[in-house]
């Protein structure tokens, strides 16, 4: 289970990374955030976005028709 959930349902890119750089900011190194998305760019975004970043990528997966990350922050 994450430390903070982010709801990006709905949203279309840039906004679900807007949002998950927001929040990864807001968490203490070492605690998570998920990001869930339909927006199918983020499955492309959000790997390069993190790996960019150095914040690691410990789970992505999809779920009825929603996108799930899960990122560490660094």
């Amino acid at each position: 289970m994450a430390d903070t959930v982010v709801d990006a349902r709905g949203l279309q890119c840039p906004m679900p990374i807007i949002k998950l750089s927001q929040a990864i900011t807001a968490v203490a190194p070492g605690q998570t955030v998920e990001l869930i998305s339909t927006d199918k760019g983020s499955c492309t975004d959000v790997p390069a976005w993190a790996a960019d970043m150095g914040h690691p990528l410990k789970e992505q997966f999809e779920m009825d028709g929603e996108f799930h990350f899960v990122i560490e922050r660094a």
